[in-house]
C-alpha cells in the first residue's frame, strides 16, 4: 500500500533487485517497485528517507495507515519493531523498467543501515519516503543563474550527491571540488561535462586543503558543502568570513555528526 504524506512527498514500497560493490567500502543497491511510476526527481542532491527492517523482519514497520500521523505513530513503536530510518541521496533514477540506485558507505563497526546494506539481496523489502514532484524542497543544490564558479566539498557520505551534481552540470561550467575519503579504495572516476578539477583528499586533511587552495577568480561563486556537521560548519565560516562569499550563495548540509547516531542527531535539530 502506498500512502501520500505531505505533498510533494510520499511513501514507496520497494524491493532490492541487485547490489554492486563500487569500492572497498561502498556498495550500490538498486531498488524497483510498481510505486516508482509515481516517483519523480530532478536529481542533483535529492534527499530521501529510507526505512529498513530489523534482522528477522520481512519488511520495515512503518504505520502508513495513520496518514499524516505516521511520524508520531512510528516513534511510538517499540525500538526493536520500529523501522530503522536513515537519510540518503538518490544516486540515479531510471525508467523502463523503473529503478532507483542508492549508494551506501559500509562502516566498521557497522550501524544498522551499514549492516543491512552489506547483506542486502534481491527481494529484500524496504520503504522509501521520497519525492512525487521532480522539483522539490529536498533538493538543496541550487546555484543562481549568474554562477561562474561552483565549489563543492564533501566526505564519503556526500559522494553520491557530488557525483550526481557533477553529472547535472553543463559543458564549460567551472567547478572546483574536494572529496574526503577515509579509504583510498573508494576513489572513483566521476563523469561530468563541466570544466571540473576534482581533488581526492585523505581523512583529516581536506579542510586544510580547501583553506589553503587558490580558487579561480570568480565574480559570482556558489559553494555547496555537505558531510560531517562540524566540518561543514567550519568550511561555511571559511568561505563566508575569509573568502567573502555571500552567505546566500553557500549551501551547507550536515549529513552526520561525529559521535552521534542519526536518531541522536535528529533530537539535536
Amino acid at each position: 500500500m502506498t500512502t501520500a504524506v505531505a505533498a510533494p512527498f510520499r511513501f514507496f514500497s520497494l524491493q532490492v533487485v541487485r547490489t554492486r560493490r563500487l569500492g572497498s567500502s561502498l556498495v550500490r543497491v538498486s531498488f524497483a517497485g510498481e510505486d516508482l511510476q509515481y516517483f519523480f526527481s530532478d536529481g542533483r542532491d535529492q534527499s530521501l528517507s529510507l526505512f529498513l527492517p530489523h534482522p528477522g523482519q520481512d519488511a520495515p514497520a512503518v504505520p502508513f495507515e495513520l496518514g499524516d500521523g505516521w511520524w508520531q505513530g512510528w516513534r511510538e513503536l517499540p525500538d526493536d519493531v520500529r523501522a530503522v530510518m536513515r537519510s540518503y541521496t538518490l544516486r540515479a533514477l531510471r525508467r523502463d523498467p523503473d529503478e532507483i540506485d542508492i549508494d551506501f558507505v559500509l562502516h566498521t563497526p557497522a550501524g544498522p543501515a551499514s549492516a543491512w546494506a552489506a547483506r542486502a539481496a534481491a527481494g529484500d523489502r524496504v520503504v522509501l519516503l521520497g519525492p512525487a514532484v521532480a522539483d522539490n524542497r529536498a533538493i538543496r543544490f541550487r546555484p543562481p543563474r549568474d554562477t561562474d564558479l561552483v565549489v563543492l566539498w564533501g566526505d564519503e557520505t556526500a559522494l553520491p550527491a557530488i557525483s550526481s551534481i557533477l553529472e547535472s552540470l553543463p559543458s564549460g561550467q567551472r567547478v572546483r571540488a574536494w572529496i574526503e575519503v577515509h579509504d583510498p579504495g573508494n576513489v572513483q572516476d566521476l563523469m561530468t561535462l563541466a570544466d571540473a578539477e576534482i581533488t581526492w583528499v585523505g581523512a583529516g586533511a581536506s579542510l586544510e586543503a580547501v583553506q589553503e587552495a587558490r580558487l579561480p577568480r570568480a565574480a559570482h561563486p556558489y559553494v555547496w558543502i555537505a558531510g560531517e556537521s562540524g566540518s561543514v560548519k567550519a568550511l561555511r565560516r571559511h568561505f563566508v568570513r575569509e573568502r567573502g562569499v555571500d552567505r546566500r550563495r553557500v549551501t551547507f548540509v550536515g549529513y552526520w555528526r561525529q559521535g552521534l547516531t542519526e536518531e541522536q542527531l535528529r533530537e539535536h535539530e
